[in-house]
Protein backbone atom coordinates (compact mmCIF):
# COMPACT_ATOMS: atom_id res chain seq x y z
CA UNK A 1 0.00 0.00 0.00
CA UNK A 2 2.83 2.83 0.58
CA UNK A 3 4.78 1.65 -1.89
CA UNK A 4 1.61 2.27 -4.55
CA UNK A 5 1.07 5.78 -2.25
CA UNK A 6 4.59 6.56 -3.15
CA UNK A 7 4.08 5.54 -7.13
CA UNK A 8 0.80 7.74 -7.35
CA UNK A 9 2.50 10.52 -5.53
CA UNK A 10 5.78 10.66 -8.15
CA UNK A 11 3.18 10.02 -10.87
CA UNK A 12 1.37 13.23 -10.13
CA UNK A 13 4.91 15.35 -9.33
CA UNK A 14 5.24 14.22 -13.17
CA UNK A 15 2.10 15.13 -14.57
CA UNK A 16 2.86 18.30 -12.60
CA UNK A 17 6.12 19.23 -14.51
CA UNK A 18 4.97 18.44 -17.05
CA UNK A 19 1.65 20.46 -17.16
CA UNK A 20 4.07 23.39 -16.17
CA UNK A 21 6.29 22.48 -18.94
CA UNK A 22 3.24 22.43 -21.68
CA UNK A 23 1.90 25.67 -19.75
CA UNK A 24 5.41 27.50 -20.18
CA UNK A 25 5.59 26.38 -23.67
CA UNK A 26 2.05 27.55 -24.21
CA UNK A 27 3.16 30.61 -22.44
CA UNK A 28 6.34 31.04 -24.77
CA UNK A 29 3.80 30.57 -28.35
CA UNK A 30 1.66 33.25 -27.25
CA UNK A 31 4.59 35.90 -26.40
CA UNK A 32 5.96 35.12 -29.91
CA UNK A 33 2.43 35.40 -31.16
CA UNK A 34 2.05 38.73 -29.54
CA UNK A 35 5.08 40.40 -30.37
CA UNK A 36 4.53 39.63 -33.87
CA UNK A 37 1.28 41.16 -33.64
CA UNK A 38 3.47 44.39 -31.80
CA UNK A 39 5.78 44.53 -35.06
CA UNK A 40 2.68 44.12 -37.13
CA UNK A 41 0.56 47.01 -35.45
CA UNK A 42 3.73 49.39 -35.11
CA UNK A 43 4.35 49.02 -38.74
CA UNK A 44 0.83 49.70 -39.51
CA UNK A 45 0.89 52.77 -37.65
CA UNK A 46 3.43 54.25 -39.98
CA UNK A 47 1.97 53.66 -42.91
CA UNK A 48 -1.78 55.47 -41.39
CA UNK A 49 0.75 58.42 -40.34
CA UNK A 50 1.98 58.55 -44.13
CA UNK A 51 -1.59 57.82 -45.47
CA UNK A 52 -2.61 61.37 -43.00
CA UNK A 53 -3.10 64.28 -45.37
CA UNK A 54 -3.33 67.70 -45.12
CA UNK A 55 -0.14 66.82 -43.17
CA UNK A 56 2.02 70.20 -43.38
CA UNK A 57 5.16 69.64 -45.37
CA UNK A 58 5.47 65.78 -44.47
CA UNK A 59 5.24 63.05 -47.16
CA UNK A 60 2.04 61.34 -47.90
CA UNK A 61 -0.06 59.60 -50.31
CA UNK A 62 -0.96 62.28 -51.82
CA UNK A 63 2.24 64.24 -52.90
CA UNK A 64 5.78 64.65 -51.27
CA UNK A 65 5.79 67.93 -49.06
CA UNK A 66 8.73 69.67 -48.46
CA UNK A 67 10.75 67.19 -49.70
CA UNK A 68 12.18 65.84 -53.19
CA UNK A 69 14.20 62.67 -52.32
CA UNK A 70 11.72 60.84 -51.39
CA UNK A 71 7.78 59.39 -51.84
CA UNK A 72 5.36 57.32 -50.50
CA UNK A 73 7.07 54.06 -51.94
CA UNK A 74 10.01 55.06 -50.22
CA UNK A 75 8.13 55.09 -46.90
CA UNK A 76 6.24 52.21 -47.68
CA UNK A 77 9.32 49.97 -48.17
CA UNK A 78 11.19 51.45 -45.10
CA UNK A 79 7.78 50.66 -43.23
CA UNK A 80 8.59 47.01 -44.55
CA UNK A 81 11.74 46.13 -43.81
CA UNK A 82 11.96 47.68 -40.65
CA UNK A 83 8.55 45.80 -39.38
CA UNK A 84 10.47 42.43 -38.42
CA UNK A 85 12.85 44.24 -35.80
CA UNK A 86 9.77 46.07 -34.07
CA UNK A 87 9.04 42.60 -32.93
CA UNK A 88 12.57 41.48 -31.94
CA UNK A 89 12.49 44.82 -29.53
CA UNK A 90 9.20 43.33 -28.53
CA UNK A 91 11.03 39.88 -27.69
CA UNK A 92 13.77 41.70 -26.31
CA UNK A 93 11.76 43.59 -24.16
CA UNK A 94 9.92 40.78 -22.82
CA UNK A 95 13.84 38.86 -21.86
CA UNK A 96 14.19 41.90 -19.74
CA UNK A 97 17.32 43.43 -21.91
CA UNK A 98 19.01 46.68 -21.29
CA UNK A 99 19.70 49.35 -23.21
CA UNK A 100 22.23 48.09 -25.29
CA UNK A 101 20.49 45.41 -26.58
CA UNK A 102 17.61 47.48 -27.74
CA UNK A 103 20.30 49.61 -29.54
CA UNK A 104 21.51 46.77 -31.25
CA UNK A 105 18.51 45.60 -32.98
CA UNK A 106 17.67 49.29 -33.61
CA UNK A 107 20.83 49.91 -35.23
CA UNK A 108 20.16 46.55 -37.51
CA UNK A 109 16.46 48.10 -38.49
CA UNK A 110 18.36 51.44 -39.67
CA UNK A 111 20.59 49.07 -41.83
CA UNK A 112 17.24 47.47 -43.11
CA UNK A 113 15.79 50.84 -43.92
CA UNK A 114 18.68 52.57 -45.14
CA UNK A 115 19.17 49.75 -47.73
CA UNK A 116 15.68 49.15 -48.50
CA UNK A 117 15.60 53.05 -49.15
CA UNK A 118 18.57 53.29 -51.01
CA UNK A 119 20.39 55.23 -48.01
CA UNK A 120 17.74 57.60 -47.68
CA UNK A 121 16.48 58.40 -43.93
CA UNK A 122 12.80 57.78 -43.74
CA UNK A 123 11.71 56.32 -39.99
CA UNK A 124 15.05 56.88 -38.00
CA UNK A 125 12.86 58.71 -35.50
CA UNK A 126 10.55 56.29 -35.77
CA UNK A 127 12.80 53.29 -34.90
CA UNK A 128 13.62 54.37 -32.06
CA UNK A 129 10.26 56.00 -30.49
CA UNK A 130 8.52 53.11 -31.71
CA UNK A 131 11.59 50.62 -30.99
CA UNK A 132 11.29 51.77 -27.21
CA UNK A 133 7.62 51.27 -26.99
CA UNK A 134 7.44 48.21 -28.71
CA UNK A 135 10.09 46.74 -25.96
CA UNK A 136 7.74 48.16 -23.54
CA UNK A 137 4.97 46.20 -24.61
CA UNK A 138 7.44 43.22 -24.45
CA UNK A 139 8.52 44.00 -21.23
CA UNK A 140 4.43 43.60 -20.35
CA UNK A 141 3.84 40.58 -21.70
CA UNK A 142 7.01 39.19 -19.31
CA UNK A 143 4.88 39.02 -16.42
CA UNK A 144 1.08 38.25 -18.00
CA UNK A 145 -0.51 34.36 -18.58
CA UNK A 146 -1.72 33.48 -22.15
CA UNK A 147 -5.41 35.04 -22.87
CA UNK A 148 -7.64 31.59 -22.38
CA UNK A 149 -8.75 32.64 -26.13
CA UNK A 150 -6.38 34.14 -29.50
CA UNK A 151 -10.02 35.61 -29.73
CA UNK A 152 -10.06 37.69 -27.22
CA UNK A 153 -7.96 41.04 -27.93
CA UNK A 154 -5.15 41.94 -25.06
CA UNK A 155 -4.93 45.73 -24.13
CA UNK A 156 -1.67 47.59 -23.67
CA UNK A 157 -2.79 51.16 -21.14
CA UNK A 158 -0.39 53.33 -22.74
CA UNK A 159 0.39 55.64 -19.68
CA UNK A 160 1.66 52.04 -18.30
CA UNK A 161 3.80 51.77 -21.49
CA UNK A 162 5.78 55.38 -21.55
CA UNK A 163 6.32 54.78 -17.82
CA UNK A 164 8.01 51.47 -18.56
CA UNK A 165 10.40 53.43 -20.94
CA UNK A 166 11.21 56.24 -18.34
CA UNK A 167 11.48 53.67 -15.72
CA UNK A 168 13.83 51.11 -17.27
CA UNK A 169 15.81 53.07 -20.01
CA UNK A 170 15.28 56.71 -19.51
CA UNK A 171 18.65 57.24 -17.57
CA UNK A 172 20.52 55.14 -20.33
CA UNK A 173 18.53 56.90 -23.05
CA UNK A 174 19.82 60.36 -21.50
CA UNK A 175 23.37 59.21 -21.04
CA UNK A 176 24.06 57.02 -23.92
CA UNK A 177 25.93 57.43 -27.47
CA UNK A 178 25.18 60.65 -29.22
CA UNK A 179 25.99 61.59 -32.78
CA UNK A 180 28.46 64.10 -33.18
CA UNK A 181 26.91 65.97 -36.49
CA UNK A 182 23.16 64.74 -36.46
CA UNK A 183 20.63 67.48 -37.20
CA UNK A 184 19.29 66.85 -33.94
CA UNK A 185 22.55 67.15 -31.81
CA UNK A 186 23.41 70.11 -33.52
CA UNK A 187 20.28 72.42 -32.64
CA UNK A 188 19.97 70.77 -29.02
CA UNK A 189 23.46 72.81 -29.28
CA UNK A 190 22.29 75.75 -30.67
CA UNK A 191 18.52 75.96 -29.40
CA UNK A 192 18.56 73.54 -26.34
CA UNK A 193 15.67 71.60 -27.83
CA UNK A 194 16.02 67.99 -26.28
CA UNK A 195 13.56 66.63 -29.40
CA UNK A 196 13.56 62.69 -29.45
CA UNK A 197 15.79 61.73 -27.10
CA UNK A 198 14.15 63.77 -24.41
CA UNK A 199 10.71 63.06 -24.80
CA UNK A 200 11.43 59.10 -25.01
CA UNK A 201 13.26 59.12 -21.88
CA UNK A 202 10.22 61.32 -19.88
CA UNK A 203 8.35 58.56 -21.11
CA UNK A 204 6.55 60.12 -24.31
CA UNK A 205 4.62 62.75 -22.55
CA UNK A 206 3.66 64.60 -25.49
CA UNK A 207 1.86 61.55 -26.95
CA UNK A 208 0.13 60.76 -23.94
CA UNK A 209 -0.69 64.05 -22.78
CA UNK A 210 -1.44 65.81 -26.61
CA UNK A 211 -1.49 63.41 -29.09
CA UNK A 212 -3.69 60.90 -27.85
CA UNK A 213 -6.72 63.30 -26.02
CA UNK A 214 -6.71 65.00 -29.79
CA UNK A 215 -6.90 62.10 -31.81
CA UNK A 216 -10.23 60.76 -29.20
CA UNK A 217 -11.42 64.57 -29.31
CA UNK A 218 -11.04 63.99 -33.31
CA UNK A 219 -12.89 60.43 -33.36
CA UNK A 220 -15.79 61.87 -31.48
CA UNK A 221 -15.85 65.00 -33.84
CA UNK A 222 -15.79 62.92 -36.92
CA UNK A 223 -17.31 59.14 -35.87
CA UNK A 224 -16.50 57.10 -38.85
CA UNK A 225 -14.10 59.23 -40.27
CA UNK A 226 -10.46 57.54 -40.69
CA UNK A 227 -8.23 60.63 -41.87
CA UNK A 228 -9.83 63.48 -39.69
CA UNK A 229 -8.94 62.62 -36.11
CA UNK A 230 -5.34 62.02 -37.21
CA UNK A 231 -4.81 65.26 -38.65
CA UNK A 232 -6.64 66.89 -35.42
CA UNK A 233 -4.12 64.77 -33.46
CA UNK A 234 -0.82 66.09 -36.13
CA UNK A 235 -2.04 69.69 -35.89
CA UNK A 236 -2.71 69.51 -32.00
CA UNK A 237 1.71 68.18 -31.73
CA UNK A 238 2.72 70.72 -34.58
CA UNK A 239 1.04 73.55 -32.05
CA UNK A 240 2.82 71.96 -28.95
CA UNK A 241 6.02 70.85 -30.06
CA UNK A 242 9.97 72.03 -30.46
CA UNK A 243 10.26 70.31 -33.59
CA UNK A 244 13.77 69.51 -34.19
CA UNK A 245 13.64 68.99 -37.73
CA UNK A 246 11.60 72.22 -37.87
CA UNK A 247 14.35 74.23 -36.02
CA UNK A 248 16.93 72.79 -37.98
CA UNK A 249 15.11 73.63 -41.30
CA UNK A 250 13.97 77.21 -40.82
CA UNK A 251 15.29 78.05 -37.51
CA UNK A 252 13.45 79.28 -34.95
CA UNK A 253 11.43 81.67 -36.90
CA UNK A 254 10.47 78.34 -38.88
CA UNK A 255 9.31 77.05 -35.71
CA UNK A 256 7.18 80.10 -34.91
CA UNK A 257 5.64 80.63 -37.73
CA UNK A 258 4.68 76.54 -38.19
CA UNK A 259 3.10 76.50 -34.80
CA UNK A 260 1.36 79.43 -35.25
CA UNK A 261 0.22 78.41 -38.00
CA UNK A 262 -1.03 75.13 -36.21
CA UNK A 263 -2.62 76.78 -33.87
CA UNK A 264 -4.75 79.35 -35.78
CA UNK A 265 -5.87 76.07 -37.41
CA UNK A 266 -7.27 74.31 -34.01
CA UNK A 267 -8.16 78.04 -32.93
CA UNK A 268 -11.00 78.08 -35.77
CA UNK A 269 -12.13 74.54 -35.55
CA UNK A 270 -9.54 72.34 -36.50
CA UNK A 271 -11.83 69.71 -38.03
CA UNK A 272 -15.06 70.94 -37.22
CA UNK A 273 -14.43 73.61 -39.15
CA UNK A 274 -16.39 74.21 -42.84
CA UNK A 275 -13.84 73.20 -45.38
CA UNK A 276 -11.51 71.84 -43.02
CA UNK A 277 -9.45 69.57 -45.28
CA UNK A 278 -8.95 73.06 -47.91
CA UNK A 279 -7.69 74.97 -44.69
CA UNK A 280 -4.89 72.45 -43.75
CA UNK A 281 -4.06 71.96 -47.10
CA UNK A 282 -3.23 75.65 -47.24
CA UNK A 283 -1.03 75.71 -44.20
CA UNK A 284 0.28 72.15 -45.75
CA UNK A 285 1.37 74.13 -49.11
CA UNK A 286 2.52 77.44 -46.63
CA UNK A 287 5.43 74.73 -45.16
CA UNK A 288 6.30 73.51 -48.97
CA UNK A 289 6.98 76.52 -50.08
CA UNK A 290 9.11 77.54 -47.10
CA UNK A 291 10.66 74.06 -46.97
CA UNK A 292 9.93 73.27 -43.95
CA UNK A 293 9.40 69.69 -42.57
CA UNK A 294 8.09 68.62 -38.94
CA UNK A 295 9.27 65.03 -38.89
CA UNK A 296 9.35 64.78 -35.17
CA UNK A 297 5.69 65.90 -35.38
CA UNK A 298 5.16 62.89 -37.78
CA UNK A 299 7.03 60.23 -35.48
CA UNK A 300 4.94 61.39 -32.62
CA UNK A 301 2.00 60.59 -34.85
CA UNK A 302 2.88 57.70 -35.60
CA UNK A 303 3.40 57.20 -31.67
CA UNK A 304 0.03 58.68 -30.57
CA UNK A 305 -1.13 56.14 -33.50
CA UNK A 306 0.80 52.98 -32.05
CA UNK A 307 -0.24 53.76 -28.33
CA UNK A 308 -4.33 53.77 -29.53
CA UNK A 309 -3.91 50.29 -31.58
CA UNK A 310 -2.01 48.61 -28.30
CA UNK A 311 -4.95 50.37 -25.86
CA UNK A 312 -7.56 49.03 -28.40
CA UNK A 313 -6.21 45.74 -27.98
CA UNK A 314 -3.99 43.32 -30.87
Amino acid sequence: MVHEAVARGGDGATRARADSRAGSREADRWRISTAGRIGAAAAASLIDELETWPKPGLVSHVDTGSHTDMDAGTFRRSAAAIEPFYADLAAAGAAGAGMDELRRIGIDAERAMLAATNGINTHRGAVFGLGLLSAAAGAVLAAERPLPSSSVPYRFAAPVLGAIVRRRWGRAILTGPVPLHSHGTNVLRRYGAGGARAEAAAGFPRALEIGLPALRRGRRLAPGDTLAPRVQAFFALLAAVNDTNLLHRGGAAGLEYARTAASSFLAEGGIEQPGWIEAAAAVHQGFVSRRLSPGGCGDLLAITLFLERLERGL
